[in-house]
């Protein structure tokens, strides 16, 4: 007993005496296990997310590349670093990094680029500033996310005069001083986005003369007067709290393409009488309300800001911008849609005014600011392709509208009142009349036929009830949308004219039953949306259609009929079947869709019903529940009886079979009345002659 215990004391010795060399190789070694999780090549190595809590210094020579980001780092040292004096790009973002140490940056003189975003470089930011003073070839730097104050952000770039793409978003920066970039003269790109800021001096950006492009979003601007910098391409300022935007006048042209001024609170369109490079221009969701000529009377508007004063009142919105192709004016309070204001914009390809309180279109301006939108503007067009007009509250379109954009290809007419004329040429099939631009109803409705560049249009929650025949006749729609129009009635020519154009239809959400659903021959038809309404067999005029894609969800369908299935058998590629009472007893068309390849998305969401003892059941149809439908009358006793005389015949094979040669007259003689209990004795003599009384077998 002495003896063991003695030994354990000299194991427990040992261990305590091998303890810290074992813990000092746990702490010291994580570089060298760690960094064989790396995936390495000549000059590129990445060691993302492998548990590095210091930086490796054993990766080999040459290394150019070097991406150390979701690791533990919390500091960058090392006395000494052989193979990296060739790295020209570091990732160290999303680590802990709180210490960059001078000796580290100084071994990397030919750094480029330096990632450090999402690091806490707030931390011993004086001594980390002065060893960033040795990035001298620094050209691309992101300090993102870093919880750096104005000041802080000001101390890193002190001395980065190379320095061509900066990121300090995500930070605590309240103000842009007017010397903190005098320090990085060629600047071409700057991300300031999610800060506070909340003032920008004047004069703090005078020093980049080579800059391009600025991110200003999700910041707390309120006011922009005297814009000067006009070399700038994109400009970045949405979501601030901006009331006021006001270029700067002179002689020299702005540079300007791209200028998003989204999600702010500015009350009318900005003034940039010289933006004529400007191709984008990003003004939803603001608080814009007009934009007749002579509205922007800005009164003590003006007089909040000091840098206005001398402003005189009057706003000449669009004066050159000749190049702008997208203008945004969605998600704002414009009442009229005044086309005369677009005019001026020659190369307007793609307008957006959805989410307005629009009720009329503006065709002239009389005196007194009074507009009539049955008069067509004179010798006024737009050259745009794109209109989106949803979400307003459009009751009926001028009959002018369509040949004012004669290079209109899509509209979205979506959630307004608009009613579709009746077309009113003589021969609907052929040329519309001379008066058919002329709108039935006394002005109640809106032409959409004769309209022959438009192809994709959208009416959908139009509370349209009823279309007319040829509804959009000489107008080759390549897809319509009319879903949402609760109980529409569509005739069989409604869409009459569209057979050989059209390719994509939506009537979904209409809860229109067979009758209210007529379709014609519809020859070039693709994808068809049927959803959300109550048909219970699909429309015949839909068999000679080249189907690719259905949709039938949320219907009263019991099957799909064969001549559908037989018409799109080489076509169909997918459909959506799910919310239909389908038969469990009527499956074979699903057999003949997977037969042929076709996609059901929704097979897991679909269900099937059957009958028993007139109780209704329902099953997924992936469960293959055909064997539950009932029987037709008459043969359930034919197959009780099949049932029976198999079990019997069953029951004598096994009793053969467990005899294993014994003679029994049960097994050799089936036909035998005779029932034994006991077993057969081969010297027992058997009667000559059967009596009845010998029937009985006696216990």
């Amino acid at each position: 007993m002495l003896l063991f215990e003695h030994r354990l004391a000299e194991r427990g010795c040992l261990l305590l005496w091998l303890l810290p060399f074992v813990l000092r190789a746990q702490s010291s070694g994580e570089v060298r296990p760690r960094s064989t999780l790396c995936q390495q090549s000549p000059t590129k190595v990445s060691c993302k997310g492998v548990g590095l809590r210091k930086f490796p210094k054993e990766l080999g020579q040459g290394i150019k590349y070097l991406e150390l980001s979701n690791n533990l780092i919390q500091n960058l040292s090392g006395s000494h670093m052989p193979g990296f004096g060739q790295l020209e790009y570091l990732d160290v973002c999303f680590n802990q990094l709180e210490a960059v140490s001078a000796t580290t940056l100084a071994q990397l003189p030919q750094l480029r680029s330096l990632l450090l975003g999402s690091n806490h470089l707030d931390h011993n930011y004086l001594a980390n500033g002065q060893a960033f003073r040795l990035l001298r070839n620094i050209e691309v730097l992101d300090l993102s996310a870093n919880n750096l104050e104005s000041h802080m952000a000001g101390w890193y770039i002190s001395n980065l005069t190379r320095l061509r793409v900066l990121d300090l978003s995500g930070n605590k920066m309240t103000r842009l001083l007017v010397g903190i970039f005098w320090s990085t003269p060629r600047l071409r790109e700057l991300d300031l986005s999610n800060n506070y800021i909340m003032e920008i001096e004047d004069g703090a950006f005078e020093a980049l003369e080579e800059l391009e492009v600025v991110n200003l979003a999700l910041n707390s601007l309120h006011c922009i007067s005297g814009f000067s910098l006009v070399q700038l391409r994109v400009l970045n300022l949405s979501h601030n709290a901006l009331e006021l935007f006001v270029s700067e006048e002179g002689e020299e042209p702005y540079l300007l393409q791209v200028l998003d001024l989204s999600h702010n609170r500015l009350l009318y369109f900005p003034e940039l009488p010289k933006a004529h490079y400007l191709t984008h221009l990003n003004l939803s969701n603001n608080l814009i309300a007009s934009l007749l000529p002579g509205s922007h009377h800005l009164g003590e508007f003006v007089l909040r800001y000091e840098e206005m004063a001398s402003f005189n009142g009057t706003l000449h919105a669009t004066a050159g911008l000749t190049r702008v192709a997208d203008l945004d004016l969605s998600n704002n309070r414009l009442q009229l849609f005044p086309f005369t204001f677009f005019h001026s914009l020659g190369s307007l390809h793609s307008l957006s005014l959805a989410m307005n309180c629009l009720q009329e279109v503006a065709g002239e301006s009389l005196a007194g600011g009074t507009e009539l939108s049955n008069r067509s503007p004179e010798h006024t067009t737009l050259s745009v392709r794109s209109l989106d007009l949803h979400s307003n509250a459009f009751h009926v379109l001028p009959h002018w509208f369509f040949d004012s954009l004669p290079q209109l290809e899509t509209i979205d007419l979506g959630s307004n009142s608009l009613q579709p004329c009746k077309s009113q040429g003589r021969n609907w099939g052929g040329n519309s009349g001379g008066d058919s631009h002329v709108p039935a109803a006394g002005g109640t409705c809106t032409p959409f036929y004769n309209v022959p560049h438009l192809k994709h249009l959208s009416l959908c929650k139009n509370n349209i009830t009823r279309l007319h025949p040829y509804a959009f006749n000489q107008t080759s729609l390549i897809s319509l949308d009319l879903s949402g129009n609760k109980d529409l009635f569509m005739p069989k020519d409604a869409l009459g004219g569209l057979e050989f154009s059209l390719q994509k239809l939506s009537l979904r959400d209409n809860q229109m039953d067979n009758s209210k659903a007529q379709l014609p021959c519809l020859d070039t038809l693709k994808v068809l949306d049927l959803s959300g309404n109550y048909l219970s067999f699909l429309p015949t005029g839909l068999f000679c259609s080249s189907l690719e894609s259905l949709n039938v969800r949320n219907n009263n369908l019991l099957l799909l009929e064969k001549p559908v299935l037989t018409s799109w058998s080489h076509s169909l590629k997918d459909v959506s079947i799910a919310g239909n009472p389908f038969s469990c007893c009527s499956l074979a068309w699903l057999d003949t869709l997977q037969a042929a390849g076709v996609g059901v998305q929704d097979v897991d969401e679909a269900f099937c019903t059957y009958q028993d003892e007139s109780r209704n059941f329902s099953a997924k149809i992936t469960s293959s529940p055909r064997w539950l439908c009932p029987h037709p009358k008459g043969t359930s006793s034919l197959a009780l009886l099949v049932v029976v005389m198999s079990l019997f015949f069953l029951s004598s094979g096994a009793c053969c079979l467990l005899k294993k040669g014994q003679k029994s007259p049960g097994c050799e003689e089936l036909h035998s009345n005779k029932v034994g209990v006991f077993p057969h004795h081969p010297k027992r003599e058997e009667p000559a002659e059967a009596k009845p009384a010998d029937n009985i077998t006696k216990v």
